[in-house]
C-alpha cells in the first residue's frame, strides 16, 4: 500500500510539472507573437556645427500593434503611455521639454531635424482628441494631471483656461480637438529625464541611451527632450484592421555641445582655427558597449550638411571618403548615403552610417572624428527669420512687433506657391497674449521693406479670439502673404495692460480710467468692426 502510494504520488507530480510546461511554452509563444509584432529601434545622429560646436540627436522609435487584434498587453510598448492613449482618447500628443534657446542663425533651420526638435524654453504640450467638443476640456485637463506626475513637471498648471488655446489652423499637420499650451518658465532637469529614459525598453542601461550622462547633457547649450505620439486606434471603424498601425510612439533628445578643445590650434597659413576634434567619450564621458538587446536597429549617423560638402567640394576634397586631407573619422562606415532636400542642382547632404551591432564590454564603440584642415561654412537657413519685441513705453500700454526678415538663402522658390505667375511665400503666424493684455487689433499695421500696405493686400486670411479677463488668453491666427523678392516685413498691434487701474475713494472704479472716454469708444467701435470683418 506504502510503495503504491508513491507511485501514484509521482504520477501526479509528473502530470502537474508537465501541465506547468505546456502553460509555460504557450506563454512563450504568446509572447513572443507580441514581440515579433512589437517595434523598437534607436538611433543617433551628430552633425559639426559651424560655431565649433556639435549637434547630437538621439531619437528612438517604438511601435505597438492594434488593441483589438493583439490584445493590451505589450512585452516593448511602455505601459504608462498606452493608458493614456486609451484613457483620454489621444489621436496624436507631442510634449518638450527645452532648455535654452536654438540659435537659428548659427545651427540653422531649414532641414527636418531642425523644424521638428528646435523648441521655445520651458514645456510645451499640444494634443488632440478623440472626443466630442463638449468634452474636450475635461480629458486636457485631466491629461495634464496625468503627465505632470508621470513626467515630476507643473504640466497640470496647463489645466486652466488662461493657460491653454485651441488653434485652428496654425498647425497644418493636425486636426481635430486639438489643445495647445506651453510654460516658459519651467525649469527642465535631471527628474524630468529619468522618467522620460524609463520609458525605454532598455532604458539607460545598455545601448545608445547608456551615452546619456546627466552632467555632460545638461552643460551643453542647447537642451530639448521630445515625446511625440500617434495612434490611430479609435478609427477601427473606418479603416481595417490590416491597414492599422496601432500606437507610435518617437521619443528624441537634442542637444548642442562644445567638445574639448585641447587638439585645435591655428593655421599657420591663413590663420583659420581648426574645428575641435571630437569622440563620443569626449562628448559624453561614455561609451557604447553593446547594443539594447530589444531593438531591432542601432545606428550612429555622422551628418554633413550641404554647406559644408559644398565647401569640401570646392578645395577638391572627397566628402564621401571617410578618411580624407579634410577630416577622418576613427573607424569605417557601413554605408555612405547621400541626400537632398533642394533641387537636383544643389549639394546633397552626406550621412555616415555606422552599426553598433557587433561592439562588446571590451570591444566598445567610441567613434570619434578629427579635423585636418580649417573648413569655414554656413548652415542652411530658412528663407525668413523672426523676431518679436515690445514698442512704447510706460506701463499702461505699449505695441507688439513681429519682424520678418529674408535670410538671402537662394532657394527662397522652394518654399513658395505661384499665384497669378508670381512668386509668393506663405507664412503662418500665431500669436498668443495672456489674458491681463488687452490687445486692439484693429490697430494692425504692415509694413514691407519700411512702406505701410493695406492689410487686405498681405493678408489672406486671419481669426482672432480676444482675451477675456481671468478667463482666456488672447489669440491671433494670421496667414501672410508676401512677395518672394521682400526684404523685410514688420507686424504691429497695439495694446494696453487691465492691470493699470485707478482708485476713487480707495475702490477700484474702471480698468479704463486712464484714457480718454473718446478714445475708449472709438477703439471699441473700431475693434467691433475690424471683428466683423476677419469673421
Amino acid at each position: 500500500m506504502l510503495i503504491l502510494l508513491f507511485w501514484w504520488k509521482g504520477i501526479s507530480e509528473m502530470v502537474r510539472l508537465k501541465s506547468m510546461l505546456i502553460l509555460l511554452t504557450i506563454f512563450l509563444s504568446y509572447i513572443s507573437i507580441i514581440a515579433g509584432e512589437e517595434e523598437f529601434s534607436e538611433a543617433l545622429l551628430l552633425r559639426p556645427l559651424p560655431d565649433r560646436k556639435v549637434l547630437s540627436h538621439f531619437h528612438f522609435e517604438s511601435k505597438a500593434p492594434p488593441t483589438d487584434t493583439h490584445g493590451r498587453h505589450h512585452h516593448l510598448f511602455p505601459k504608462s503611455i498606452y493608458q493614456l492613449v486609451h484613457k483620454y482618447h489621444i489621436r496624436e500628443m507631442e510634449l518638450s521639454f527645452t532648455q535654452g534657446r536654438w540659435n537659428y542663425e548659427q545651427w540653422g533651420g531649414y532641414d527636418p531635424i531642425v523644424s521638428s526638435n528646435a523648441k521655445p524654453p520651458g514645456v510645451e504640450l499640444w494634443a488632440v482628441f478623440d472626443v466630442p467638443e463638449d468634452q474636450v476640456e475635461s480629458f486636457w485637463k485631466n491629461l495634464t494631471h496625468a503627465l505632470s506626475g508621470l513626467f515630476c513637471a507643473s504640466i497640470n498648471f496647463l489645466e486652466s483656461s488662461t493657460a491653454h488655446t485651441s488653434p485652428r489652423w496654425s498647425f497644418p499637420l493636425v486636426s481635430g480637438n486639438f489643445r495647445y499650451g506651453s510654460l516658459p518658465r519651467e525649469s527642465v532637469c535631471t527628474e524630468n529625464l529619468t522618467p522620460w529614459l524609463k520609458l525605454l525598453p532598455c532604458r539607460d542601461k545598455s545601448g545608445i541611451a547608456a551615452l546619456m550622462d546627466r552632467p555632460s547633457l545638461y552643460r551643453g547649450f542647447y537642451h530639448s527632450q521630445r515625446l511625440h505620439l500617434v495612434s490611430d486606434e479609435f478609427d477601427l471603424g473606418e479603416r481595417s484592421l490590416a491597414s492599422s498601425s496601432g500606437i507610435v510612439l518617437e521619443q528624441t533628445l537634442t542637444t548642442v555641445l562644445q567638445p574639448n578643445t585641447f587638439e585645435a590650434g591655428m593655421n599657420a597659413f591663413d590663420g583659420l582655427i581648426l574645428q575641435p576634434s571630437w569622440s563620443l567619450s569626449s562628448l559624453f564621458g561614455r561609451k557604447v558597449y553593446e547594443k539594447c538587446s530589444l531593438s531591432q536597429s542601432s545606428s550612429v549617423y555622422v551628418h554633413l550638411e550641404q554647406n559644408l560638402v559644398s565647401k569640401l567640394k570646392k578645395g577638391d576634397i572627397s566628402e564621401g571618403s571617410w578618411k580624407n586631407p579634410a577630416f577622418e573619422m576613427s573607424l569605417p562606415p557601413v554605408r555612405v548615403i547621400k541626400e537632398q532636400y533642394g533641387s537636383v542642382e544643389e549639394e546633397k547632404s552626406i550621412l555616415f552610417e555606422f552599426s553598433i551591432e557587433n561592439y562588446t564590454q571590451s570591444k566598445p564603440f567610441d567613434l570619434g572624428f578629427r579635423w585636418k584642415l580649417p573648413v569655414r561654412w554656413s548652415s542652411q537657413l530658412a528663407p525668413l527669420h523672426a523676431s518679436r519685441f515690445l514698442m512704447g513705453s510706460g506701463n499702461v500700454g505699449g505695441a507688439i512687433a513681429i519682424s520678418l526678415k529674408t535670410t538671402k538663402i537662394s532657394d527662397n522658390e522652394q518654399c513658395a506657391t505661384a499665384v497669378d505667375g508670381k512668386c509668393f511665400l506663405r507664412v503662418s503666424i500665431f500669436q498668443v497674449v495672456p489674458w491681463y493684455v488687452k490687445v486692439y487689433y484693429h490697430t494692425l499695421k504692415i509694413f514691407v521693406d519700411g512702406h505701410i500696405k493695406y492689410v487686405e493686400d498681405i493678408i489672406e486670411k486671419v481669426r482672432v479670439s480676444p482675451s477675456e479677463d481671468k478667463v482666456s488668453p488672447g489669440i491671433m491666427e494670421l496667414m501672410v502673404r508676401l512677395a518672394c523678392d521682400v526684404k523685410s516685413a514688420v507686424l504691429t498691434l497695439e495694446f494696453d495692460k487691465v492691470f493699470e487701474i485707478c482708485l476713487q475713494n480707495r475702490e477700484i472704479i474702471s480698468t479704463d480710467c486712464f484714457h480718454s472716454k473718446e478714445r475708449i469708444d472709438k477703439k471699441r467701435h473700431m475693434e467691433s468692426l475690424f471683428m466683423k470683418w476677419a469673421s
